[in-house]
């Protein structure tokens, strides 16, 4: 479990800049943060692009190739891919690494093996079998499994993670213990507002994601 709180952007400094983007991740960074959350999903010709949703500029990604969305954006506004993004922190940032879609197993380990971030990452998802994939690809790997609704949460003792994700409605004391007892880092998204971090640091939590990584670092820092 991490020594001290980890305080992570979410999308890098989302509520400032673009997020998922080198501006926002670079941001997070100066406003203080360890790191920063960022999501993978797969193009058209396999290669990794880092966004969040499943259109980019209107753009189907999984339709698409890397070079068909870059070809539509500004210099600034290209979505960088993994290998972009673990080049340029893996030795400076804490990663979490959200993998949206499933398929993008073998991609990112081969990633992750290229350049292995040198200041802690965890590797999470939604998708269970996702996260069971990663682990037989490479059973070293730190994986996580991220939780929107009791249903969610429920699956954390099924699946090879060291990391529970949890979001922050879903936070209670005794959940917070019980994962602790079980031996796992607990790190809450998204808060971002100062009671709720606060709340979230009483409980016990060891991690917490935030849009606003200013107000993070003021709260907790």
């Amino acid at each position: 479990m991490p020594a001290k709180l980890l305080l992570l952007g979410h999308r890098g400094a989302r509520l400032y800049a673009p997020e998922n983007t080198v501006a926002a991740f670079d941001l997070s960074l100066k406003h203080g943060v360890d790191g920063f959350e960022f999501d993978v999903r797969c193009t058209r010709s396999r290669q990794s692009i880092v966004c969040h949703d499943n259109r980019f500029n209107r753009m189907l990604v999984r339709k698409s190739t890397l070079e068909q969305i870059h070809a539509k954006c500004s210099v600034d506004g290209k979505p960088p891919c993994l290998e972009d993004v673990l080049e340029l922190y893996s030795r400076k940032a804490f990663l979490n690494i959200e993998v949206k879609v499933r398929g993008m197993e073998q991609v990112v380990v081969q990633a992750v093996k290229r350049f292995p971030p040198q200041r802690g990452y965890f590797i999470s998802s939604f998708l269970p079998s996702v996260v069971r994939k990663l682990h037989d690809l490479d059973s070293s790997l730190v994986l996580g499994a991220i939780s929107k609704s009791y249903w969610h949460l429920r699956r954390w003792k099924a699946l090879p993670v060291s990391y529970v994700v949890p979001h922050h409605g879903l936070l209670t004391p005794k959940l917070v213990d019980e994962l602790h007892a079980a031996g796992k880092t607990v790190v809450t998204w998204t808060v971002n507002d100062s009671r709720r971090m606060l709340r979230a640091a009483a409980m016990g939590v060891d991690g917490i994601i935030s849009d606003d990584t200013k107000l993070l670092v003021e709260t907790m820092g």
